[in-house]
């Protein structure tokens, strides 16, 4: 009860002191013409702004088809015209409140027009300008009471208060106010990140000159150097010696060197990875191991492979760099592939390979460059003459392009179009003449 006692006793002061404000403004001619020329730098906005703001749109507007960087600046200028005219008004106030000062030695009541005519222009950004959900919160919440608070002339006095209120932790000690500070400004640095990132993401993916694994190195070295920049930075806010970082840098470094080799292998691995470009996202690979499939996904630690079934399979990158990897990609270049097949010994076998490549030629998945289907005989087996037809394809048969399937079928096809048979194993039994033994 006493704490709520003391907090009416100096809502009420305050109050006091503001009734005691305002009786001295109704009295005083000084502080008359402070308020005409508050209503004299209101007029004149609001004219100015009318006449103004029609013009500023049309040079702003940008064409709904523009694309670039200037196209982009001339829309978020657009959005910035609603506060036209309560910064119109701020400034004029401001060059009244010199002109009172001057004159009467006094310049309260302009000085509070001025925080009030601020106060607007927070609210108007707050309300109409900013889209970004975190944006529109932490200004809903942090800003427009921080502004509404200044505009009463108590942010000085509640900022004091936060200072000389300390938090001791142990050893640490640290006040509300540096608290508050460090969870506003390292939560807006750290959307700022956010956003930078993706900005410089998707520049960067979009430069098709550079190849898909320099790409991905360039988009983690800006990942990176923009929350390495926003983390320092908000160290520095907080006051925070940055000589602790570096101990704790030399921490890691030993945990590194006890425990963490693996995963410092494997980011190392994936740095090696994105430079050399041997294997990118969308290589269909297949490593030492028997693991198959199509990059999906490169990060610091593991590369991660599609199958053709859909499962996916997380693979540490050290896999990449020390052991084989079989690449049949290769950023999309032609794969070779052969089928086997048999006719039968009465098979008049001159005719063979013209045939099978003719058929093979005619599917449209199979490519007269770097070279056409070859049909060769292979030897002579147990129960028929062996061939196997060779052909490339741009692409790799990884279960759902089932190129070697298709060209089996035109194989028998053509094998019974010509009447040729496929033989099937079978063998001799010879019974020599003599008596069974009993």
């Amino acid at each position: 009860m006493g704490g709520q006692s003391q907090l009416v006793d100096r809502l009420l002061g305050w109050a006091e002191q503001a009734g005691d404000v305002a009786l001295g403004w109704l009295v005083s001619p000084a502080a008359w013409s402070q308020f005409g020329l508050l209503a004299v730098a209101f007029g004149l906005a609001l004219i100015i702004t009318q006449r103004l703001r029609p013009v500023l749109a049309r040079v702003l507007q940008a064409s709904p088809d523009a694309r670039g960087l200037l196209a982009n600046i001339r829309r978020q200028l657009t959005l910035l015209l609603p506060l036209l005219m309560p910064l119109l008004a701020y400034g004029f106030t401001a060059l009244g409140e010199e002109f009172t000062r001057s004159l009467f030695g006094s310049g309260a009541v302009i000085a509070f027009g001025k925080r009030i005519f601020l106060f607007l222009a927070v609210r108007i950004l707050v309300k109409q300008v900013l889209k970004d959900p975190f944006l529109k919160l932490l200004g809903r919440y942090v800003l427009l009471p921080l502004a509404g608070l200044y505009a009463l002339g108590l942010l000085d006095p509640l900022l004091v208060r936060l200072d000389e209120t300390i938090i001791a932790l142990g050893n640490i000690r640290f006040s509300v106010l540096s608290l508050l500070r460090g969870l506003v400004i390292g939560s807006f640095l750290f959307w700022l990140g956010s956003w930078s990132n993706r900005q410089s993401a998707d520049y960067i993916e979009k430069q098709e000159d550079l190849r898909p694994a320099t790409r991905q190195l360039a988009v983690k070295a800006a990942e990176i150097t923009i929350f390495g920049a926003a983390f320092l930075l908000l160290m520095s806010i907080m006051g925070i010696d940055l000589t602790a970082v570096a101990v704790l840098g030399g921490a890691l470094g030993v945990g590194i060197g006890l425990g963490l080799q693996q995963i410092a292998a494997n980011f190392v691995s994936g740095v090696i990875l994105l430079i050399e470009g041997q294997t990118t996202v969308g290589d269909y690979v297949q490593l030492d191991g028997g693991e198959a499939g199509t990059i999906v996904k490169m990060t610091s630690r593991a590369c991660i492979l599609e199958t053709f079934d859909g499962r996916w399979i997380v693979v540490p990158n050290e896999h990449f760099i020390t052991t084989r990897v079989v690449n049949y990609s290769d950023q999309g270049s032609a794969n070779r592939y052969d089928a086997s097949f048999s006719v039968s010994y009465d098979t008049d076998i001159n005719q063979v390979p013209a045939l099978i490549t003719a058929a093979v030629e005619a599917l449209p998945f199979v490519l007269k460059s770097p070279e056409g289907p070859d049909c060769e005989l292979r030897g002579f087996g147990d129960s028929g003459i062996d061939f196997g037809v060779e052909y490339w394809v741009a692409g790799i048969d990884d279960g759902k392009n089932k190129y070697q399937s298709q060209v089996l079928f035109a194989i028998w096809n053509a094998l019974k179009a010509a009447k040729i048979e496929i033989p099937y194993p079978h063998r001799v039994i010879e019974i020599k003449s003599g008596a069974l033994p009993q």
